[in-house]
């Protein structure tokens, strides 16, 4: 029973499944009904859903059926009144066709007519498209016929031309025809053929124009030297009629369009016959020896070409070689040391200069070039002057300069601004205080200053930059060569005391005469010294430096000169006479001195006296040290007697006032110390050094208790060598003895006071 329910469910499942597939068949678009038959054919009632649709299909006809039964009368009426209408049609149709069969008969010959005339005006369009065509083929023919005409003639830049136009006007109009491309083929080989052929013709102008560049520079050169030299005298004399003129003017600027096609300007060289020209009664211009033509020619093909810069780049290349091959310096310029060379090549340059000027070139450069020859021509200068300051120094007497007549007298001043009324009123014959190097070194400076003025010549610097060069200059040769000069004679070996003083008398001149030298420029250059940021001259350190330098060669070699005589001091220190003079070495010294000093009458006060007193001082300190000098390890008092005569000579010179304005006993104080030390060993006078030593105002205030010391022990080695010599006599020597006990005991408190000093 349940069996049986199941089944009738399971059919009731089925037959809705299938309703449900047969109402998708029937509202669903036949693309997607694939995969509802499969549902179908999956399970396994498929016959069933067949007999389901053979049903489905019989209702569906009843229908359509029931449908057309229901509008068959509507039907049968229009095929009734379609029957009538085919019987009318028949009709019509025959009619068409006998008026088409007559219509054709009637219209046979019109269409043979009308074809006739088709071909006519398709033989007139023809025949008119062909001269139309030709028409235009017609110039380019032409063109390339003139350009072929053109290369055989050599007429290059028109050739350019013609094909540019051919090229870009002509030939696109007809570029489909097979003769045009082989034109355009051929054009690239054309325009090589054009750049080949220029090239060449502006390489024969270039080896041409380097022939004859020495004579065309050589012209140019001498027409711009006699426009200079016209402009002077013009300047000059202002009101003097101008001369003929030449029958061309010698600075035309060439026009750079060329546009001469003629054969020969294209086939010449470049450079006209200049051989005999020198002949003519006109120099002609150096523009008349030059054609340019070739050049301009080459420059325009290469432009039109859009090579220009392969042109520039090969000109200037091949223009540059040559102005180096004629501009080489010689191996040995940099070395030049003449500044007369210098000054003829600057003028050459400026010449050259001028020359480019006038053709249009800028010349900035050049100019620079010889500011920097400038430094080079005024080195030359400063090496030249130091020659001539070294000759004039060497040649000097180094003697104040005598003049015996007014002729001469006033021939020094002129050479020397030097103004002294005192030596005026003076009788001939009479001296000049300096020696002659002075006027010449004073010239010699003038003549520098011109020689600096000649390089600025013509450089076109203003007033304010030649005085600046020439007192720049100027300083160079002060400070460095005429300095140099100077200290290489104060320097020198076998200089003298006389030749030193003399070189302070003239270096005070000389440091006097800079004011002139400063007017000297002043005149020269129409600069006022006051003007902003002028140079002024150094020529007051560099001989101060001198005079300086020569003061203190003074004193080294008065110092050495009493070495000298020192040299000659044959001392006994072991002698047991009394002297009554001074050593002769000291008195041949002290003549020495006095004759010296009496020289220094017209060296400034300050350094007479400073002379002085280092010769006293250097000679006070060499005695002391020849007093204490460690190989005299004895002395007697006896040779102290002597020593002091020696040194109450020295003081007594210094009394004597050998140089005039030392105040009382002031040259006297540089024998001091040797006083005070003699007097003290001499008089004996111990108790009273010991007993003042440190006080301010003792007696023998500069006496140091070691040079003491020193002294009193060589007197005790005596005194002791001496006492064992005689020993057998000792009982005759109690009063040695008892010195001997004295000197111990004041060496002993010598000890103490260098100990506690030191402590």
């Amino acid at each position: 029973m349940e069996r049986g329910k199941m089944a009738e469910a399971e059919s009731l499942e089925t037959a809705a499944e299938h309703e449900r597939i047969l109402r998708e068949i029937e509202s669903t678009d036949t693309a997607c009904i694939g995969p509802t038959l499969r549902s179908v054919y999956d399970g396994e009632e498929h016959g069933r859903f067949m007999e389901k649709l053979e049903t489905r299909i019989r209702n569906h006809d009843r229908e359509i059926e029931k449908m057309c039964n229901f509008h068959y009368q509507g039907f049968v009426d229009s095929i009734t009144e379609l029957l009538k209408v085919r019987g009318e049609a028949q009709k019509l149709k025959n009619q068409v066709t006998d008026t088409n069969r007559k219509l054709q008969h009637e219209g046979k010959e019109l269409v043979i007519a009308m074809e006739e005339l088709k071909q006519c005006r398709l033989q007139q369009r023809n025949i008119s498209a062909t001269v139309d065509k030709l028409m235009l083929c017609l110039p380019v023919l032409e063109m390339y016929s003139k350009l072929r005409d053109q290369m055989k003639t050599k007429r290059h830049y028109p050739a350019l031309k013609t094909l540019e136009h051919l090229e870009h006007t002509y030939l696109p109009q007809v570029s489909h025809y097979r003769f045009c491309k082989v034109m355009v083929d051929n054009i690239p080989k054309l325009r090589e053929e054009i750049k080949d052929v220029s090239m060449s013709d502006l390489k024969d102008f270039l080896e041409s124009i380097r022939k004859h560049s020495d004579k065309i520079g050589e012209t140019a050169m001498k027409q711009a030297q006699q426009q200079r030299n016209l402009d002077n005298i013009v300047l000059q004399q202002p009101r003097i009629g101008s001369k003929r003129k030449s029958k061309k003017d010698a600075y035309i600027i060439f026009d750079t369009e060329i546009e001469s096609t003629s054969p020969k300007s294209e086939q010449d060289s470049g450079i006209l016959d200049v051989e005999d020209e020198e002949d003519d009664e006109e120099v002609p211009g150096a523009q008349d020896l030059v054609d340019f033509s070739p050049v301009y020619r080459c420059l325009h093909i290469y432009s039109v070409l859009g090579a220009r810069e392969t042109f520039e780049n090969y000109y200037r290349k091949q223009r540059r070689k040559q102005a180096r091959l004629v501009l080489q310096p010689p191996s040995n310029m940099s070395y030049c040391s003449d500044p007369n060379l210098v000054l003829d090549l600057k003028n050459l340059i400026v010449l050259f200069a001028d020359t480019l000027q006038v053709y249009g070139f800028p010349v900035n450069q050049l100019f620079d070039m010889l500011l920097e020859i400038r430094d080079q021509y005024s080195e030359t200068l400063l090496k030249k002057w130091a020659g001539i300051f070294r000759n004039i120094l060497d040649s000097d007497n180094y003697s104040p300069i005598p003049v015996t007549s007014e002729e001469m007298y006033k021939k020094v001043v002129g050479q020397f601004p030097f103004q002294d009324i005192e030596l005026e009123k003076q009788p001939f014959p009479k001296k000049f205080p300096f020696s002659e190097f002075v006027p010449k070194v004073y010239n010699q400076i003038k003549e520098f200053i011109y020689a600096c003025l000649k390089f600025s010549e013509d450089l076109h610097l203003s007033s304010t930059e030649v005085d600046d060069m020439i007192r720049k200059s100027t300083n160079l040769l002060l400070t460095r060569t005429l300095s140099n000069s100077l200290q290489n004679v104060i320097k020198r070996k076998n200089i003298g005391l006389t030749e030193l003083v003399q070189i302070i008398i003239n270096t005070t001149h000389l440091e006097k005469s800079c004011k002139y030298l400063e007017e000297f420029i002043t005149n020269i250059t129409n600069v006022l010294p006051e003007t902003v940021h002028t140079t002024k001259l150094y020529g007051t350190t560099t001989f101060k430096d001198a005079r300086h330098a020569a003061e203190e060669e003074i004193y080294t070699n008065l110092n050495q000169k009493i070495d000298q005589f020192l040299q000659l001091a044959d001392y006994d220190w072991m002698t047991g006479d009394l002297g009554n003079k001074a050593s002769d070495y000291l008195v041949d010294l002290i003549a020495f001195l006095r004759s010296t000093f009496a020289v220094f009458t017209h060296l400034p006060g300050k350094v007479a006296q400073t002379a002085c007193m280092s010769a006293c001082k250097h000679l006070a300190t060499s005695l002391m040290q020849l007093l204490l000098e460690a190989e005299v390890r004895q002395l007697t008092l006896g040779a102290l007697q002597q020593f002091n005569l020696d040194v109450r000579e020295c003081e007594q010179f210094a009394r004597s006032g050998p140089v005039p304005g030392f105040q009382e006993d002031t040259l006297q104080l540089a024998f001091i110390d040797l006083r005070q030390l003699l007097d003290l060993f001499i008089q004996w006078d111990w108790s009273t050094y010991l007993a003042d030593y440190g006080q301010p105002n003792c007696k023998y205030l500069r006496v140091n208790p070691v040079t003491a010391l020193t002294l009193l022990e060589k007197i005790s080695r005596e005194m002791k060598d001496t006492s064992r010599k005689n020993n057998m006599f000792a009982q005759f020597r109690k009063n040695e003895r008892d010195k001997q006990k004295l000197i111990d005991t004041v060496a002993k408190q010598l000890r103490g006071l260098i100990s506690s000093h030191h402590s």
